[in-house]
């Protein structure tokens, strides 16, 4: 194991040896990761690549992008799953990465509306595994041109949506306005609610930081997203994927190797996940209220509402100046966060039969930078 002191110092040694190169270095921010949000403003020939350019923007678990995208004929789509991007430690039934192809078919059905056309969706057309997605198609997608269709709303946003990880301002409470608006992402099978109280939301927030503290702590769990750290410019520029570390201090440990960073994150009990541990406890306190998005059901096609849901949530937000986090590790599946689903459950008002699919945090926040993303060509699956 990397001793982070001994890491961090000898950054320091390098950096000196190197010089001027190093300072160029440190500011380094990756290029090719970030074009795929400018390229969602170009407009296609193909209104069915316009869409998914800006599909491939939505949010979903540990940034693993796992859609795969095959055209059909003139004006249809098939949505499948790369299976090597599930994760099956966090979100053992995939559960959560049906969510996130939820928040793909809703991005894609709102830039389509931009065109003039409307996406018929036909979900899990040849049935899905209930225990784990396999190969059959998530959703196959109808691209339909309607007369007098007006782009929705929402559609101007897209290219502004964030997940803010970071603490939201306290001196500025959530408008009730603000959230009697998002009351309108409840659909026949997703239910929105929020924190009612002080109390409310600060028992949210214990609750919270527990289960960030418990992924983090859980050796399986911790191992699932160090396995996609990817540490500075270069290596998110290469992986667009997963967990991006970036800034000048992931610049300076990027000189040693992303793999020493890795390794030196690896330990349950390190001071370094202590770290880690402490900044979300602190991110967490910063909270002014809690939202929460609870299926009537749990089947895939409840997973995919929630997804939609979601993502309408996110849009919303960003159109009201507000700044939305998912706070997912409690939702998540295995018997190591067993008492802490529970316990979500329960502070959420969630009756018998019903599911928590979302949780998030939401609040005013400082401007978040977008997440890096593989281009539209990459998820393309050519005949």
């Amino acid at each position: 194991m990397v001793n982070r002191r001994n890491l961090i110092l000898g950054v320091g040694g390098t950096l000196a040896l190197m010089g001027a190169g190093a300072a160029w270095r440190v500011t380094r921010v990756p290029q090719k990761a970030l074009q795929p949000w400018a390229q969602a403003g170009v407009t296609e020939l193909d209104p069915r690549l316009d869409a998914f350019r800006h599909a491939i923007l939505a949010p979903n678990p540990h940034n693993m992008q796992p859609w795969q995208i095959r055209l059909m004929g003139d004006d249809q789509a098939e949505i499948s799953c790369d299976l090597a991007r599930r994760l099956p430690h966090t979100d053992p039934f995939d559960r959560q990465i049906v969510i996130g192809f939820g928040c793909f078919v809703e991005l894609a059905s709102i830039a389509a509306s931009r065109r003039g056309l409307k996406i018929e969706v036909d979900a899990f057309p040849e049935g899905a595994g209930e225990e784990r997605l396999d190969a059959r198609p998530v959703a196959r997608l109808r691209f339909v041109a309607e007369p007098g269709l007006a782009a929705d709303p929402l559609a101007g946003f897209i290219r502004d949506r964030r997940s803010a990880k970071v603490p939201f301002d306290l001196a500025r409470p959530v408008p009730p306005e603000s959230l009697a608006a998002l009351q309108t992402t409840s659909s026949d099978l997703i239910r929105f609610d929020y924190s009612r109280s002080h109390n409310e939301t600060e028992a949210l927030i214990s609750m919270a930081s527990t289960a960030f503290e418990r992924e983090m702590r859980t050796p399986h769990t911790l191992r699932e997203s160090i396995d996609v750290l990817r540490v500075g410019a270069s290596e998110i520029d290469a992986n667009p994927d997963g967990i991006s570390l970036r800034g000048p201090f992931f610049e300076a440990l990027s000189v040693l190797g992303p793999d020493k960073v890795r390794d030196a994150s690896n330990d349950p009990q390190s001071a370094e996940t202590t770290r880690q541990i402490d900044r979300y406890r602190q991110i967490f306190a910063q909270t002014p209220r809690f939202v929460w998005l609870t299926g009537l059901g749990n089947s895939r096609a409840h997973q995919l509402a929630a997804g939609r849901s979601y993502l309408r949530l996110n849009l919303l937000t960003t159109r009201l100046g507000l700044g939305l986090h998912p706070v997912s590790q409690a939702l998540q599946e295995y018997p190591e966060m067993a008492p802490l689903f529970a316990e979500a459950r329960r502070l959420c008002r969630v009756e018998t039969g019903e599911t928590l699919q979302m949780l998030a945090r939401l609040g005013y926040a400082a401007p978040v930078a977008p997440t890096p993303r593989w281009p539209l060509e990459a998820k393309l699956i050519r005949a």
